[in-house]
């Protein structure tokens, strides 16, 4: 089998270092060479530990984009786009961006939500990588979004672990402040609601819903709850059939009968939702895990659709459960 040439561009955060652990494994994917500004001449599993016996790269400095046919950027957001300016890469190599530079789907990228785009996604070139709140929130409310459910408003309100903050440290991603705590922060103004307004326009462009979102700080690593309500006049069984027709052909997006938890989509590449009807609302819960779902694991996801490859290639993980 032919594998195919990839590299990472920023591989040594949380992110680079998931899609690290995911292509090594990978049976299609030879990665060919290892990016960092900060890492240079280190080995792979003296930045990512867990990694040793499992790649022998060493961390550089230098663009190669001759011969690639598909690279991964794990840049800071604000600095992709300096980047692609500066390195030119063949028309023909897939570019998976992970910044939040262009998922308006600016200059030829197409939105990498393969709930919505998997057939846009089979022919792109270009993919934005969506956001991890973005990517919770949006499972959860975009059926519903489609059918007319959501009217007027709809409130999120949605906790992610220290991960979802980066690996440099901050004073609200230090042990100190996390450990036994709890915090809101960019109340209603979270950067992930532009994304999320542009798909509900995408599948319903006659609804502009409000959506109030209240993001919390976890102290946990990994992981990302969010619960979602809004009016709703009918019944749960109707509710759970609309859900279930727009996730049919769904490869990592489930939905439970049953109460879920956070465990059940730790180090997976799934979402699960959980939907009930209490006070006239209709309440949906949704979790993923933030690295994967809500970034590596789904980068990964476009990069076999760009290929033609099936969707659960490398992706066949299993969850932490206990």
């Amino acid at each position: 089998m032919t594998k195919i040439k990839a590299a990472i561009i920023g591989a040594a955060g949380y992110t680079g270092g998931e899609l690290l652990r995911l292509l090594v494994h990978h049976p299609a994917c030879e990665l060919v060479y290892v990016h960092s500004n900060s890492q240079v001449g280190k080995t792979v599993s003296q930045v990512h530990p867990d990694l040793l016996g499992d790649c022998d790269l060493v961390f550089t400095d230098q663009v190669l984009t001759e011969g690639i046919e598909a690279v991964f950027l794990g840049l800071p957001h604000g600095e992709t786009k300096g980047f692609l300016e500066k390195h030119s890469f063949s028309p023909d190599t897939v570019i998976i961006d992970l910044s939040t530079d262009f998922r308006d789907e600016s200059h030829g990228f197409v939105y990498g939500l393969p709930e919505i785009n998997s057939e846009k996604i089979r022919k792109a070139k270009r993919i934005a990588n969506p956001g991890c709140f973005a990517t919770a929130i949006q499972l959860a409310i975009l059926p519903a979004i489609q059918a007319g459910l959501i009217q007027h408003s709809v409130h999120v309100s949605g906790i992610t672990g220290s991960t979802g903050a980066g690996k440099k440290l901050t004073e609200t991603s230090h042990f100190s402040y996390r450990n036994s705590n709890f915090s809101v922060y960019k109340l209603f103004t979270h950067q992930h609601l532009k994304e999320i307004k542009q798909s509900c326009i995408q599948l319903n462009s006659e609804l502009d819903p409000e959506i109030l979102f209240v993001p919390y700080r976890g102290n946990f690593t990994r992981g990302i709850w969010v619960t979602s309500y809004f009016p709703y006049s009918g019944s749960l069984e109707e509710a759970a059939t609309i859900y279930r027709d727009f996730y049919s052909g769904a490869a990592f997006t489930h939905i439970s009968e049953q109460e879920i938890s956070l465990k059940q989509v730790v180090n997976t590449n799934k979402c699960i939702l959980h939907l009930e009807k209490e006070a006239g609302q209709l309440v949906i819960y949704s979790a993923i895990d933030n690295l994967l779902k809500g970034a590596s694991g789904q980068a990964v996801e476009n990069f076999n659709l760009a290929f033609g490859l099936d969707q659960k290639t490398g992706l066949k993980l299993k969850s932490v459960a206990f």
